[in-house]
């Protein structure tokens, strides 16, 4: 899953794996801002699909939490869809 602002850019990445009732997950570029949520969106995909979640989020500036609410869900229900 790639997030990017304006133009389609790699950011930070986190990869997660979901074996168990937790995910591991590592940092694979770090983030200068939103690595909470970074790690939280590349978690819940691995859980939800019980399997490996690579996962790039590219924003100029921190986000606001409704926009960060509003990715979540967006993001979530793409998953669901799939």
């Amino acid at each position: 899953m790639s997030v990017s602002e304006d133009n389609d850019k790699i950011g930070s990445m986190t990869v997660s794996l979901a074996t168990g009732p937790t995910p591991t997950t590592t940092t694979v570029i770090p983030s200068r801002n939103e690595s909470l949520f970074l790690r939280l969106v590349s978690e819940r995909i691995s859980t939800r699909m019980k399997g490996i979640a690579l996962v790039s989020i590219f924003v100029k500036n921190e986000l606001e939490p409704s926009t960060a609410k509003a990715l979540m869900s967006e993001i979530m229900e793409m998953i669901e869809n799939e």
